[in-house]
């Protein structure tokens, strides 16, 4: 049953969901929902047993982005500046499943994620010069660095409406389903992928990706984190899993 709460945080194993919960609104995100999605965010970076959070939402639209009517005297570029990079450098793999309408700040959220499916319904907009908001440095670098400086004009610049086609094409979108049904298997699927692969790896791999990205790549620190992985337990098992022919059982260590 459709609600209209602030998002819920559900984990079930290897995969945490969380979900927006206002449809009637188009999941617009008020003050509580930002603190809200941090705090969840915290506890799943907190347990080590999570590999993979989905993102995901009620209703017709993704998200419609900060309340606007609630702007004036608030700095939503800084908070919500704040939410993505931190969504951004989360500890597991992030997966959006993107199921209509992603407008405003909600599309850097969902770009701030490894992953991003969708489906026809899809569209995006961007409408910060509308309002006569300068949007923030984060989301800003996320739109040149992920989708190029000519993608990231035409969304904040001339405020251009991409459907889902457009969005899959740019890059935005790595899958483009059906319907939602399909989308939840899709995404079920990923998360599943994910979440069997070696965790040490696969959390290695992605910090020093998204650095890579900005030109910020230590390499000490990736030097640290092949050696890890190369002593490790799940080394050791994937090795003996491929040469038996079986599926490996990763533990994280």
């Amino acid at each position: 049953m459709a609600q209209d709460t602030p998002p819920s945080l559900e984990i079930h194993g290897p995969v945490a969901c969380i979900t927006l919960q206002r449809p009637k609104v188009a999941n617009r995100l008020e003050l509580d929902d930002l603190q809200a999605l941090q705090a969840h965010l915290a506890v799943v970076n907190a347990d080590a047993s999570v590999r993979v959070l989905l993102l995901q939402a009620q209703g017709r639209h993704f998200c419609s982005g900060f309340h606007i009517d609630a702007m004036p005297g608030v700095d939503a570029g800084a908070l919500f500046e704040a939410l993505t990079d931190a969504w951004e450098n989360a500890r597991p793999v992030t997966v959006a499943a993107i199921q209509g309408g992603v407008y405003g700040g909600a599309t850097d959220l969902a770009l701030a994620c490894d992953f991003r499916l969708g489906v026809a319904a899809c569209e995006m907009f961007v409408p910060a010069a509308r309002l006569g908001l300068h949007f923030y440095r984060g989301g800003m670098e996320r739109y040149v660095q992920r989708l190029g400086l000519a993608t990231a004009k035409r969304l904040l610049l001339a405020c251009e409406t991409f459907d889902a086609q457009a969005m899959r094409d740019i890059g935005f979108l790595d899958q483009l389903l059906e319907d939602g049904n399909a989308l939840q298997r899709a995404a079920d699927a990923l998360c599943h992928q994910v979440a069997a692969l070696a965790p040490l790896a696969v959390a290695g791999m992605k910090r020093h990706l998204n650095a890579i990205a900005h030109g910020q790549l230590d390499r000490e620190a990736l030097q640290a984190d092949i050696e890890r992985c190369q002593a490790s337990e799940d080394l050791a098992e994937g090795v003996a899993a491929w040469q038996a022919k079986r599926t490996p059982v990763f533990v994280g260590r």
